[in-house]
């Protein structure tokens, strides 16, 4: 009976041992597969192309703004316009609409002011030239087109579009593309603009250009 009971500790003991084992070795297997795992995403993450604000191809200086804009497309897709990371305009929004699309920023702060779109096929030219005049010192205006952004343009529109930094709004005509950056009481042309003229030999939609794109890093007003 003794020697029994030997036999069947030791058989015990030794299954025990081995499936010990087997569960030492699944387990190793296990988190070597893991531990790999984890390492390949953490290179994947580390060669993934940073993402800078508004979605910028690099990363601006200290004391700028980061921005990016798009004309509308034909009459059918809006502009979009974002400035640090806070889309401010777009037909997402629902807050964009034909004309002339204008967003203001606060020059020091980088904090969204006001959004407003005019019609310049359809509405009146006034309201416009009001809203340009009561533009503050200091403020960043950014600007867009959808469908047509010229026809009711007149020489007091321009000029105070002019006055922000512009150099293509003497030359915007019906159904161009045009985007600018400029601002209030900018002593120099702006860099930031973009213009498509309406054109039916090098248009890419019927009667339209092509939308016109521009990102860049705005400087913040010093005082």
């Amino acid at each position: 009976g003794a020697a029994k009971l030997v036999v069947v500790v030791a058989i015990f003991l030794l299954t025990f041992y081995v499936i010990s084992q087997v569960f030492e070795i699944k387990m190793d297997a296990n988190l070597g597969h893991i531990f790999a795992r984890s390492a390949l995403d953490a290179a994947a993450r580390s060669t993934k192309p940073p993402r800078y604000k508004c979605g910028i191809s690099k990363a601006c200086p200290d004391k700028h703004f980061a921005f990016k804009m798009a004309s509308g497309a034909a009459n059918v897709v809006g502009p979009k316009i974002c400035v640090e990371d806070n889309v401010l305009m777009s037909g997402v929004k629902n807050n964009v609409g034909r004309g002339i699309n204008v967003a203001l920023v606060n020059g020091k702060t980088g904090e969204a002011l006001d959004t407003k779109f005019f019609d310049m096929w359809g509405g009146d030219v006034a309201p416009f030239i009001d809203f340009l005049k009561s533009i503050q010192d200091g403020t960043i205006v950014l600007m867009g087109t959808y469908d047509d952004g010229a026809t009711k343009l007149n020489e007091e529109a321009r000029k105070l579009i002019a006055e922000l930094g512009s150099t293509s709004i003497t030359n915007l005509g019906f159904r161009d593309n045009w985007v600018f950056c400029g601002g209030k009481g900018i002593k120099t042309k702006s860099p930031f603009e973009q213009h498509i003229k309406n054109n039916k030999d090098t248009n890419k939609y019927e009667g339209w250009p092509e939308v016109v794109e521009m990102e860049g890093c705005i400087p913040q007003k010093q005082d």
